[in-house]
């Protein structure tokens, strides 16, 4: 594989570990969310403080980037998600926005928007894919167990989930802790392979790309979320030639998935053996009255 090529799966592994981490706050959880991109720059800075300044192992400057921002949701969650519906999603995004703010400017730590060089270049093809699969074999073990399972009644009816006896805001507060955790890991491996990091690579548009690939793919739909990872970052890199249209397209791509198919490509299924087949009957099938046009005449 060649050195553009490798470069373009591995940013597009990096992305369906943040992609999936969103999954599970909004697709599972039924939470809005436009600052998950802060806890990336808590993981990227993080590792990258850890590899460079302490010279720590770049496997647990990742693992320390990946728990960095799981305390830091876990922290951000516990007053926030006292808040319903779109007053959290208001305040997902003035905190993101102010983790980056602070990162912009502890210059003693960070090096401020001038960013931070000379990051090890660990996150190799091999090394981003092992970690991805690690991580994807996880979030399914974990959205099909019972805390999977408390996360979607949370989602579809948080009342009827409180009043079986499930702790909703405890839950909450867990699924954004594990979706800092993927994001902050995400972000870790993204300062190795850039080599370089800055503020500004954690805006407010990086949060709403990884809620636009969620919806993308499906609600609900960890599968979806992968499959709309993988198709929109070949989306933005296939037509980089054409720079000045790249992001048109783009729009063009998700205004037809929303119209077209409301629900996302995989809705709220899995992408499994069993989907493979529906699938293959769904574009096989013959419409009604084709058959039988010769029949008893008597």
């Amino acid at each position: 594989m060649g050195s553009y090529a490798s470069g373009i799966v591995t940013l597009l592994a990096i992305n369906c570990i943040a992609a999936m981490g969103v999954s599970l706050f909004t697709g599972f959880t039924g939470i809005f969310t436009l600052g998950h991109a802060g806890y990336m720059a808590i993981g990227a800075y993080t590792a990258a403080i850890l590899t460079v300044k302490y010279e720590v192992y770049w496997l647990l400057g990742i693992i320390g980037g990946g728990l960095m921002g799981m305390l830091l949701a876990y922290l951000i969650g516990l007053p926030t998600l006292k808040l319903v519906g779109d007053y959290y999603t208001i305040a997902s995004l003035g905190l993101g926005e102010a983790i980056r703010l602070v990162i912009e400017n502890w210059n003693s730590m960070t090096r401020g928007a001038r960013g931070f060089p000379g990051i090890e270049n660990y996150a190799t093809l091999p090394t981003v894919l092992a970690v991805t699969l690690v991580m994807a074999v996880a979030m399914f073990f974990i959205i099909n167990s019972n805390f999977g399972r408390a996360f979607k009644a949370c989602r579809d009816d948080d009342t009827a989930a409180l009043l079986l006896g499930f702790h909703t805001s405890r839950y909450r507060v867990f699924s954004l802790a594990i979706s800092g955790f993927y994001c902050g890991v995400s972000g870790a491996l993204f300062g190795g392979f850039m080599g370089f990091i800055q503020p500004v690579m954690f805006d407010m548009a990086k949060s709403t790309e990884l809620v636009s690939i969620v919806v993308f793919g499906g609600l609900g739909s960890m599968s979806g979320s992968i499959l709309g990872t993988c198709i929109l970052t070949l989306v933005t890199e296939v037509f980089r030639p054409i720079s000045q249209y790249r992001m048109l397209i783009y729009g063009l791509v998700l205004v037809m998935i929303m119209v077209l198919r409301p629900e996302g490509l995989l809705g709220t299924s899995e992408f499994s053996p069993a989907y493979i087949r529906r699938l293959r009957d769904w574009l096989v099938r013959r419409p009604q009255g084709t058959h039988g046009t010769g029949g008893d005449r008597r």
